[in-house]
């Protein structure tokens, strides 16, 4: 069964706020991908572990009908409390046991969430749901990411990367995976025809607030907040302090250009 990590709603609540749906260049990888493979236009589009929901955003102005499975409540009501569009739908399972007739779906996705799957169960349901042609994007960002803002950007990646730092020694050992750029998904993928990408940048637009919003969301960080609140806490609160000051300004609504690097699995069945 998959790790669960993101039951509780106050998490869920965090992680709606603050995570980010995926960013131009990673959609125009899976985009041409899907393209080359003329796998879209297409019926079904299915993504796993959606969590509230960003990533299958995406996927409902390409695909007639997209369905968002994830294994937490939580985080699949606030999904269905975010307003999508009319082709959307969400569902409560594990991503180990899609509610699909074998052979019905056309493309199946992950966003960064395949890390927590059991990587064997998974990719076997993949198989089975598949379409003959039907395609796959199973993507993550990785901890590579970078600040810009005016000349003070080195100073404000360093800030950013010190309290990063600290988060992730509280990082579930499945960021193994991250951190390997998905190369052991890659070759659990079953199908000959894959491929894997490694060097997709985005700019996501952030402000100070969301910066420190997402670094509230990761998993490690509630796992921090749980053993030891207060610490936890204050270390968003100097970094926070940290950021303004360099920047020289007062507003968490000041926009900051947050950079992350994709990667992404592709295969076709």
């Amino acid at each position: 069964m998959a790790t669960q990590m993101f039951e509780g709603r106050g998490h869920a609540a965090v992680y709606q706020k603050y995570r980010f749906a995926p960013g131009k260049e990673l959609q125009q990888t899976i985009l041409s991908y899907l393209q080359e493979k003329k796998a879209i236009p297409a019926e079904l589009a299915v993504d796993v572990g959606c969590g509230s929901g960003q990533g299958t955003h995406f996927l409902g102005e390409h695909f007639k009908k997209v369905v968002g499975t994830d294994i937490s409540e939580a985080q699949v009501q606030e999904a269905k409390d975010t307003p999508c569009m009319p082709n959307i739908s969400y569902l409560v399972c594990p991503a180990e046991e899609l509610p699909f007739a074998a052979g019905s779906v056309d493309v199946l996705t992950s966003f960064t969430a395949a890390h927590w799957f059991h990587l064997d169960a998974f990719m076997r349901e993949a198989q089975r749901v598949l379409k003959p042609g039907g395609c796959v994007a199973i993507s993550t960002y990785t901890v590579d990411m970078s600040l810009r803002y005016g000349d003070c950007s080195q100073q404000l990646t360093t800030i950013f990367r010190e309290c990063w730092d600290k988060i992730l020694e509280h990082a579930h050992d499945r960021l193994k995976y991250v951190l390997d750029n998905y190369k052991e998904i890659f070759e659990a993928l079953p199908f000959p025809d894959k491929k894997r990408v490694t060097d997709i940048y985005d700019q996501i637009p952030m402000t100070v607030e969301g910066v420190v919003g997402y670094m509230e969301s990761a998993s490690p960080y509630q796992t921090f907040k749980k053993k030891d609140p207060k610490t936890a806490t204050s270390l968003l609160q100097e970094t926070e302090k940290r950021m303004l000051e360099t920047m020289g300004v007062s507003s968490r609504e000041t926009p900051v250009e947050f950079w992350v690097r994709h990667v992404c699995v592709l295969g076709c069945k």
